[in-house]
């Protein structure tokens, strides 16, 4: 294993569960003390215990991305620990997959703030630190939904196609700082999220993937802890489907 981020500080969003525990567990791996912010407070614990016990380094601070107010706290005391932040990676997803006729506004809140304007939120207090110092990798996790629709997950979908649009924005911003920003988007993988589907929809998935099967959780992470790395210095503003070939957007 390399050590791409040694001396490092990461906070990843959402690692208590799926891709978020993948990201937090390899770049945790290769150097990094990962500070976890999710609002499951013992899966979160539990995956910062797990890393300590492998002999790295990580840190569980609660986080709750529908609190502005929340958020202040968690950036706080993420500036305490670490000083300016190295890398960000907005992880965190949530959606209630329904007809959007059926959905409520209540939903249709808690998604665009888990989603959305949580991100903005956390890339707001970080990116002035990152800026000042000259460094810093964002990496925020969308979904092929924002690219190209879902059945299902309407604002969902216009939710992670705001984050999308908002990377590439933020992109111009922050290059004069020299911090990249850059965008992840999963296909169906497997996670806690996709095993709540119903097996009709697994199996439609699996058909229309070129590859035939969905990610494993890692396969994703390898994908963000490039952009996060020196690797991608060059990179910025990029958008990157992890989908088997399901989408190929241009």
């Amino acid at each position: 294993m390399s050590n791409r981020f040694a001396g490092k500080f990461m906070v990843v969003t959402g690692a208590a569960s799926g891709i978020g525990t993948a990201i937090a567990k390899m770049g945790a791996a290769e150097g990094a003390h990962v500070i976890i912010g999710d609002v499951n407070a013992a899966g979160g614990e539990e995956v910062a215990s797990a890393i300590r016990g492998a002999g790295q380094k990580a840190t569980f601070i609660k986080l709750d991305l529908t609190d502005a107010q929340d958020i202040d706290r968690f950036a706080a005391a993420v500036k305490e620990q670490a000083g300016v932040l190295d890398v960000l990676v907005n992880s965190a997803g949530w959606d209630l997959v329904e007809p959007f006729v059926q959905s409520k506004p209540e939903t249709w809140e808690k998604v665009v703030a888990i989603n959305f304007l949580g991100p903005v939120r956390l890339c707001h207090n970080f990116l002035p630190g990152m800026m000042e110092k000259g460094a810093g990798k964002i990496v925020n996790i969308a979904s092929d939904a924002g690219r190209i629709g879902s059945m299902g997950e309407v604002v969902y979908a216009g939710a992670k196609g705001g984050l999308i649009a908002f990377t590439k924005s933020l992109a111009r911003e922050a290059a004069r700082g020299k911090v990249t920003v850059n965008c992840v988007c999963p296909g169906p993988t497997n996670t806690p999220l996709y095993h709540g589907q119903s097996d009709k929809l697994k199996e439609a998935l699996n058909r229309v993937i070129p590859l035939r099967r969905i990610a494993e959780p890692e396969e994703v992470a390898s994908a963000v802890l490039y952009f996060a790395s020196d690797e991608a210095a060059f990179i910025t503003g990029q958008t990157l489907s992890v989908s088997g070939g399901m989408t190929m957007a241009g």
